[in-house]
């Protein structure tokens, strides 16, 4: 069988306008910078300018001659493909900055915050320039809306985990159903952007600048946990933190739920079974870790209750914020914490994770399974949200589960191998597979960071961070052999 030549001029073309985005982003901590006498505006001029040089040479040399569309493995290339540029090139004002971080350094930070993964090497935050805080605010704002974007426009069509359960309809190559989805695609990002202005208005009115309000509400409905100091949320006032809890709730939700009901009857909105699982998965956890921490120490119930709440949201949410070190909390709110980084937020939201529907799948398999072994004979559908599951997705959904463990315990395996202790290779696993970015223990835990990590190490945790926010399944196919085939 012949190999058929994959034309790369649609995803060359798609990159250009992704660098450009980029390149027009800069421009805001070089303004910044500038206006408040920093040098580093200079750094970010000059990225701006290289990084939007490419883009028009990708735009221009690849322009289509009629209207884009791109097939399914110039949908996964485009994908991969993207999420690497955008990293390399949004690293650059982190290395020629004040900061003067390694090209590793750099690309670490760059592909956690895109990835909304929260994981940093940078410490001493409260003495960096404006403009960094806000570039690495915005790397988390940004890539959070690229990861709605993908989650309702590419992965229901690429089939991955079970997306395709999250398809607008069968006949989805119709201009109908594209006009649709753009029009619900635009809805999304502008109710993503209403809800970071609220947060950023909430976060003021609690005491924070404008600056620091404008940073943590971008990090917290993005759910990418960038704070503009080393003691994250901890450095400010209860009233704060629970802003925070607010801003991660909505931020790990289902968007699109958001959009569709919210005209309609505000209330169904809490019909909604995956929602449901979610809030009251994190009510659970958060009483159990609560009643656990107010019998074994000196606490009092009500901040037993409070930093319980917020540290179960922050872990479950994938943000990462901190106001107390979790990790000091015992040996059953260790495995929670540890637990809760596989679950993950909502499908529609830029949470990272296994995620809360797969969950439920798996469950309701379960069911089924168990009900056949009582009743061999019997019929047995698996039904979610009133639809009945077909075993295509079914299949997706337990392969993408399986795979996610494997590929979680082979690169705990190799962050050993560079290294790590046990605790720091197993939950910063979890923690880079699930973008996370807080492990355990004293190294990357709540109070750490991950800065004293050996580069070895740094470079599996970028490549991990990026599979993991791609859906696994997303990456592996472009490395495989059978993907350059016809």
């Amino acid at each position: 069988m012949g190999k058929a030549v994959l034309d790369v001029r649609p995803v060359l073309f798609v990159n250009g306008y992704l660098l450009l985005v980029l390149a027009g982003a800069m421009g805001i901590p070089a303004a910044i910078d500038g206006l408040a006498g920093n040098a580093d505006w200079q750094v970010f001029l000059a990225a701006a300018a290289a990084t939007g040089f490419i883009a028009g040479v990708l735009i221009l040399g690849n322009r289509p001659r009629s209207r884009l569309r791109l097939n399914i493995r110039q949908a996964f290339l485009v994908t991969v493909s993207g999420g690497i540029l955008l990293a390399a090139f949004a690293a650059l004002p982190l290395i020629f900055s004040t900061l003067h971080l390694s090209v590793t350094d750099a690309v670490f930070e760059a592909m956690s915050g895109l990835t909304t993964t929260g994981a940093t090497v940078i410490t001493g935050l409260a003495t960096l320039p404006a403009g960094i805080l806000v570039w690495r605010a915005l790397l988390n704002w940004l890539g959070g809306a690229a990861i709605i974007v993908m989650g309702m426009a590419v992965l229901p069509f690429l089939r991955i985990g079970g997306m395709q359960l999250f398809r607008m309809d069968s006949s989805d190559r119709s201009e109908k159903i594209r006009s649709r989805l753009s029009h619900v695609v635009r809805a999304a990002a502008l109710t993503y952007a209403f809800f970071t202005l609220c947060s950023a208005i909430a976060f003021a009115a609690a005491g924070m600048t404008p600056l620091d309000a404008a940073c943590q509400a971008m990090a917290a409905v993005s759910t990418g946990g960038f704070s503009t100091s080393d003691q994250s949320l901890a450095h400010w006032g209860t009233g704060v933190q629970w802003v925070a809890v607010a801003s991660m709730l909505v931020g790990a939700a289902p968007l699109p739920l958001f959009v569709a009901h919210w005209r309609r009857r505000p209330a169904t909105i809490l019909r909604d079974p995956q929602l449901r699982s979610y809030l009251g998965a994190i009510a659970l956890f958060s009483l159990a870790v609560a009643m656990w921490r107010w019998t074994t120490s000196d606490w009092s119930l009500g901040q037993s209750l409070r930093d319980s709440i917020f540290s179960v949201t922050s872990v479950m949410t994938t943000t990462g914020f901190v106001v107390s070190d979790y990790g000091n909390w015992g040996g059953f709110a260790r495995i929670v914490f540890f637990l809760l980084a596989f679950v993950g937020g909502c499908t529609g939201s830029p949470a990272g994770g296994i995620r809360v529907f797969r969950w439920q799948v798996l469950m309701r398999l379960t069911k089924a399974h168990v009900r056949r072994l009582l009743h061999p004979h019997g019929v047995f559908a698996v039904e979610y949200d009133r639809q009945f599951l077909s075993d295509p997705v079914t299949r997706s959904v337990l392969a993408f589960v399986i795979v996610y463990m494997v590929t979680f315990a082979a690169l705990a395996v190799a962050l050993a191998m560079t290294g790590l202790d046990l605790t720091s290779a197993l939950s910063g696993s979890a923690a880079a597979l699930g973008n996370g970015g807080r492990g355990l223990g004293a190294v990357i835990g709540p109070a750490g960071s991950y800065q004293s990590l050996p580069d070895a190490a740094k470079w599996i945790l970028t490549f991990e961070m990026l599979v993991g926010r791609l859906e696994l399944f997303t990456v592996f196919v472009v490395f495989s052999r059978g993907f350059w085939r016809e």
